[in-house]
């Protein structure tokens, strides 16, 4: 009598540099549950579990590189873009993390290790090339874009977000049957069709003037010349907006007194789990390019107007997104303010680049990623006493 299978379990290995890998890991545990009744799924931050006491201030350190320094983030990102000594050395994984992710697979037993971290990837494809796990690794790209970070010899399948990484993935050697094209893991709520003018209702706006939502508040992207135009009015008379400051508290409370007048033209949010009706019920977005932002509104066929992209993944992604029709690119306020002013003026381009959107959104991408990474059990490297070799080269 054949014993009967066991219920598969995903470990994924994640990151808060940044919100986009946590929000991946979180839409790929939602979907799985949902689609996969019995299914076992854990996140777990790789820093926090791999350098307990380090984490933090490595996220702090992130977080000031990326706002003083982001000229020097985005030299090192072409730097280390392609395979290069300089960058094998970087991403080499030290044998600390590595003894701490063997001591993770043990304690959790998964059936497979889904990364949404570059240097999860890494660490994943070192014990694999040594022998030390024949667990299958998938890896999943959080942006519209390639880096050598993300390519290791030992992952057994990628997901990534569009037909153009696919293609750069191939061109570098990973073979196609490794790779799988979903689209980026993103919540269900914005895979849904939904009701404009109930949603416009429910949340007290009018339908017959057009509704920009702005997002990445919390980024520094709503800066004083932001509100000095929205103050004013001069950005595009009788548009209503919406701004979402996120977790920054004291943005939001610094919005709202200096907004107070404008309260009929402008309201201000702070953290909000329904992002996705605000999204299907506004006209066009304003937001900084991240790779989970960016899908959510092209899932949603929600115009993009991208704002002043830093050097690296979010210029790879703001470059894509307008490629495909769906975004525009704004490099300062006031450019934003006359493509802004532009845009709301012009119902036929708006809805160019609606169809854009619609075109190129991936049709289920959460459940679509989860399929390919339970698919991916079986693909794992045997474990092996010496350190294995790559099935295709490094990048």
């Amino acid at each position: 009598m054949l014993e009967p299978a066991k219920k598969p379990k995903i470990l994924i290995l994640s990151g808060a540099l940044g919100d986009g890998h946590l929000q991946a890991a979180r839409a790929i545990r939602e979907a799985a549950l949902d689609g996969n009744p019995g299914t076992e799924v854990e996140v777990v931050d790789y820093m926090a579990w791999t350098h307990p006491k380090l984490h933090a201030v490595g996220k702090f350190c992130y977080e000031q590189w990326m706002k003083k320094l982001p000229s020097l983030y985005g030299y090192l990102f072409q730097k280390t873009r392609g395979d290069s000594p300089f960058s094998s050395f970087v991403k080499r994984a030290k044998s600390s993390s590595l003894e701490r992710i063997q001591q993770l697979l043990k304690e959790k037993r998964p059936s497979v290790v889904v990364s949404t971290f570059p240097l999860a990837a890494a660490a994943m494809s070192a014990l694999k090339a040594r022998g030390l796990t024949g667990l299958p690794a998938v890896t999943v790209i959080t942006d519209h874009t390639d880096h050598s970070f993300w390519i290791h010899p030992f992952t057994d399948r990628y997901i990534v977000g569009s037909e153009s990484v696919r293609r750069t993935l191939l061109r570098r050697g990973v073979p196609a049957g490794r790779i799988s094209a979903t689209g980026i893991p993103i919540r269900l709520a914005c895979q849904r069709s939904y009701d404009r003018a109930l949603l416009r209702d429910l949340h007290g706006l009018d339908l017959a003037r057009p509704a920009v939502l702005v997002m990445g508040g919390g980024l520094g992207m709503i800066d004083k010349d932001f509100v000095g135009l929205l103050k004013s009015g001069g950005f595009a008379s009788g548009a209503q907006f919406i701004l979402v400051c996120g977790r920054n508290e004291k943005l939001r409370q610094q919005l709202e007194g200096e907004l107070g007048d404008a309260s009929g033209r402008v309201r201000v949010l702070g953290y909000v789990e329904h992002v996705h009706e605000l999204m299907a019920l506004s006209d066009l977005i304003v937001t900084k390019p991240g790779g989970l932002t960016t899908s959510e509104a092209l899932s949603l066929e929600l115009p993009m107007l991208l704002f002043k992209p830093l050097l690296g993944q979010e210029k790879d992604n703001a470059a894509y997104l307008a490629r495909i029709g769906a975004a525009v690119e704004a490099g300062s306020v006031a450019e934003l303010a006359g493509m802004l002013t532009g845009l709301l003026g012009d119902r036929e381009r708006l809805a160019a680049m609606k169809r854009a959107a619609a075109r190129y959104r991936p049709a289920s991408p959460s459940p679509d990623a989860v399929r390919a990474i339970l698919g991916a059990r079986s693909a794992g490297f045997p474990m092996r006493e010496e350190a294995a070799e790559p099935i295709y080269a490094k990048a």
